[in-house]
């Protein structure tokens, strides 16, 4: 008796597997465009069709203008910093896909491009300039018609993602932080998919449910698809790497692993942040899950809204010589040229030398200036 019940058991386990398995490929065939099978495919070819029009209209979404122009800032600057460039970048969602997609197809090596330090490394600043110009542009006080007030919601709920994947990775030392830093950005990137294929998303699907996870479940339920998997197949269409695309399709996944459980935790951080419900049990599952406890969890959470320090890029190489980066230690701890030149065994007027040298390099006009410009690159 007990062999049989076990047998039984197991059988529906098995089917419950496969009727998974076919609702996960029905999902897929559906964010992807492809063709359903005869038996369905009049009940799906719509769906299909909403969501290819959708990838399309995606190609004209736009950036914050006063982005794009502080991208531009920076560029023309006469000394361009990478690490400028990079962190303008980072800062809005068509920056950075405009720029990926782009360093992606420039890359003929193996391997593809998943962080904007990467992408900007591979491409001149002319091009990262080129690129910016040709990007699409929206302002608060100009709402654009196509996409009215949804680019502003998602840049700043991207942006306290980010902050909140940027304060984790911190706290549990991991080690990509600068693909997280994509990852966390474009993580909600198939929302703006299903904003344009469906008119009445997310208020008419998102009806009664609260937290992330239940908005989840009512897109699956309502339309067949979640936000999550559309966004990873969105971004495997653009043609950038998998090391992108698997994080922000399994972000809401409740056994979320590695990068998906960091940007799980960092999205409900945020909703948290900014006033919205999230489960306390899933927020402690995911944090375990990428090795933080409840002690920890709870320092972050406390911290997270009055964290404002952004982290230094060491990007670029430093332009000075070795003699040329003891000079500005020294001045940087506040001794004078006489005490320099005894120290280094030269003499004052060689220091001078360096000095007029390291203005020259850095693109400083004094000492403070320079000594400013060598620490926020991570020079001293």
């Amino acid at each position: 008796m007990q062999a049989t019940a076990a047998a039984k058991k197991a059988n529906g386990s098995k089917k419950a597997s496969s009727a998974k398995s076919t609702r996960t490929a029905t999902a897929e065939k559906r964010a992807s465009g492809a063709a359903p099978a005869s038996g369905e495919r009049h009940q799906n070819e719509g769906h299909g069709r909403r969501l290819t029009m959708a990838f399309e209209a995606l190609e004209a979404f736009p950036a914050l203008a006063e982005s794009r122009n502080r991208l531009l800032a920076v560029i023309a600057k006469e000394n361009v910093a990478t690490a400028d460039v990079v962190s303008a970048v980072e800062s809005d969602v068509a920056l950075i896909i405009a720029v990926l997609r782009l360093a992606n197809r420039a890359q003929t090596a193996a391997g593809k491009v998943d962080t904007a330090v990467s992408a900007v490394e591979l491409l001149s600043p002319q091009t990262v300039h080129a690129v910016a110009n040709r990007v699409r542009t929206f302002d608060f006080f100009e709402r654009a018609s196509v996409w009215d007030a949804a680019p502003e919601r998602f840049r700043l709920h991207a942006l306290a993602t980010q902050h909140a994947a940027d304060r984790l990775a911190t706290e549990v030392g991991y080690e990509n932080r600068d693909r997280l830093t994509v990852t966390s950005l474009l993580h909600d990137v198939g929302k703006l998919v299903l904003l344009h294929a469906y008119p009445g998303y997310p208020s008419q699907v998102h009806r009664g449910a609260r937290t992330p996870e239940e908005r989840v479940h009512a897109e699956r339920r309502e339309l067949g698809v979640d936000h999550a998997l559309v966004g990873g197949v969105l971004i495997r269409r653009w043609g950038l790497p998998a090391s992108l695309a698997t994080p922000i399709e399994r972000h809401h996944n409740p056994d979320a692993e590695g990068e998906a459980a960091f940007i799980r935790l960092a999205d409900m951080l945020a909703h948290y942040e900014q006033g919205g419900r999230v489960s306390p049990t899933e927020l402690l599952q995911t944090a375990r899950a990428i090795g933080l406890g409840p002690q920890e969890l709870r320092r972050v959470m406390y911290e997270l809204p009055n964290t404002t320090v952004q982290r230094q890029r060491h990007v670029d190489p430093c332009p000075l010589s070795g003699r040329e980066l003891g000079v500005l230690q020294r001045l940087d701890e506040g001794k004078v040229y006489k005490q320099i030149a005894h120290e280094l065994t030269l003499s004052t007027s060689t220091v001078r030398t360096h000095l007029h040298n390291i203005y020259g390099k850095l693109g400083a006009v004094d000492r403070a200036q320079a000594v400013l410009i060598a620490t926020e690159r991570g020079w001293l």
